[in-house]
């Protein structure tokens, strides 16, 4: 990386990153579809808060005491996948979407979206392994003190995937009103669970340690 920006060097490899096929962006193309644009941003706000928080933990120095306790990591790990597998359930078994006055499920309120993706990314032990493994290699000595610099390269980071996260809600919701019959909003509902599932299971095969 020598010669190049450290900021700019670190958005690139943010960017690499975000554009890898992940369990956020499958949960934003499934909700944007099923439940339109607004919740999706919403998602992404929870998403980016989310993100932000292991930044500042990382800031702290707590983030290395996460990856080095099996414990603390385990119970974040396997405390997200009881929750993906919950909120399957819960989607694939609501039917509320289907009335003629309901436009969504569980998740078509915002505030809902928000505080689903937050959790999820609370559980996802691999945002403290990202702040662990990757962000202190752009740390430059004399650059400032370490924590300005992790909290300036967590707000990088932050920026980069809520752009990703923005343009994938951006197609996927502009599609909705190609399932606007109850009929189809049930089966995307419940596409959505089986993603959900998928996402549980990819979390759990993906976050075991080494």
């Amino acid at each position: 990386m020598d010669g190049i920006n450290p900021l700019f060097a670190f958005a690139l490899t943010a960017l690499i990153i975000e554009i890898t096929p992940g369990p956020n962006m499958t949960y934003l193309a499934a909700l944007s579809l099923s439940s339109g644009m607004r919740t999706g941003f919403a998602a992404v706000a929870g998403i980016a808060l989310g993100l932000a928080t292991y930044g500042v933990i990382a800031a702290l120095g707590l983030a290395a005491v996460i990856d080095g306790s099996p414990v603390l990591y385990g119970i974040l790990r396997w405390g997200g996948v009881a929750y993906l597998l919950w909120l399957a359930w819960e989607t694939w078994s609501s039917e509320r979407e289907t009335s003629p006055d309901a436009t969504d499920g569980p998740d078509g309120e915002p505030w809902i979206a928000f505080r689903r993706a937050l959790i999820t990314n609370w559980l996802n032990p691999k945002a403290a392994v990202f702040y662990v493994a990757v962000l202190p290699e752009f740390i430059r000595p004399g650059a400032g003190s370490v924590m300005s610099q992790t909290l300036t390269l967590s707000a990088v980071y932050v920026a980069v995937a809520t752009l990703i996260h923005s343009g994938i809600v951006l197609l996927a919701g502009s599609l909705q009103s190609k399932i606007a019959t109850p009929d189809k909003r049930r089966t995307v509902r419940r596409l959505l669970a089986l993603a959900l599932v998928a996402i549980a299971i990819w979390f759990a095969l993906t976050t075991g340690h080494a």
